[in-house]
């Protein structure tokens, strides 16, 4: 059964469309949103997670209505949800700020609340500055302070946009790690540019442009999608869309390969450099047209 359904979801700002018929059905475990800045992405993810109201269209979460209030709370009480930017309440330290949200997500009993608070402090890897004002921590340390309110009550849809931002990579392994477990029952989206974090750690990927959905299927289906399109040069090939030199000297070429050339294995980032760089290609020809 469907967690997440999505029909016809629209959203503008102003004039300016920011999702535009946007059908989704999203289940337990993992999937990771791709796009360009401005496709999109935080406006999708904001309306899952009841912030932001839909223009056009349905959105059903647990089969719930976020327009109603009764279905907005009811949807809230099974939700975590990491902002792309957020501020803090001066003055709270890390362990203060994941209580007062624990607070708000209407955990009453201290004693229970307080074991909740220290565990998800733990998965995020902050026990040892629990006791440290927010404002003193490092970047990455401020975002692993919202990961842990997000995970509060282990929700049964998490809505994540960038969450590896300021992570070092042994913290985003972590970070996989925590997530994938809690995929297996829980439904989470993330929203990220980074699309090793999706290789590694998503079963479905969806790309979004310019408020459209224009791929929704797996990361092997996605990257399948570039086979024979990359290739190893001495140089950047003039045709390529993109081309870089790597660090053996040689240059990966990305775009349609000339013959006799050494095709390589596509990776999801290859194939998403495709898939958005085709698209822009054709609407070149449209407006050309």
């Amino acid at each position: 059964m469907s967690s997440v359904i999505l029909t016809g979801l629209g959203k503008r700002y102003g004039r300016a469309p920011a999702l535009t018929g946007v059908d989704l059905r999203l289940s337990s475990g993992v999937t990771g949103l791709l796009g360009p800045n401005g496709a999109g992405k935080t406006t999708l993810l904001r309306i899952l997670a009841t912030a932001l109201a839909a223009d056009e269209g349905q959105v059903r979460v647990f089969g719930q209505n976020p327009a109603d209030t009764a279905g907005r709370l009811a949807i809230r009480r099974r939700l975590g949800y990491l902002p792309q930017e957020s501020g803090f309440p001066r003055g709270f330290t890390a362990f203060g700020f994941v209580d007062y949200m624990a607070i708000l997500k209407e955990w009453s009993d201290r004693a229970a609340r307080h074991a909740e608070v220290r565990r998800v402090v733990g998965l995020a890897d902050l026990t040892a500055v629990a006791t440290k004002r927010v404002h003193a921590l490092s970047g990455g340390q401020r975002r692993r302070v919202l990961l842990a309110q997000a995970l509060i009550g282990r929700p049964d849809l998490l809505v994540l946009d960038e969450p590896t931002t300021g992570l070092d990579p042994q913290q985003r392994a972590r970070l996989r790690d925590i997530l994938s477990t809690a995929g297996e029952t829980a439904t989470l989206v993330i929203s990220t540019h980074q699309t090793e974090d999706v290789a590694a750690l998503c079963e479905r990927v969806i790309v979004l442009d310019q408020g459209r959905v224009h791929f929704d299927g797996s990361v092997e289906g996605l990257i399948s999608s570039a086979a024979g399109r990359v290739w190893l040069a001495t140089d950047r090939h003039p045709e390529a869309q993109h081309a870089w030199r790597i660090g053996t000297g040689r240059w990966r070429n990305v775009g349609d390969a000339p013959a006799d050339v050494e095709v390589v294995d596509p990776t999801l980032e290859d194939a998403y450099l495709l898939l958005v760089g085709d698209r822009a290609r054709e609407t070149e020809k449209e407006v050309v047209a």
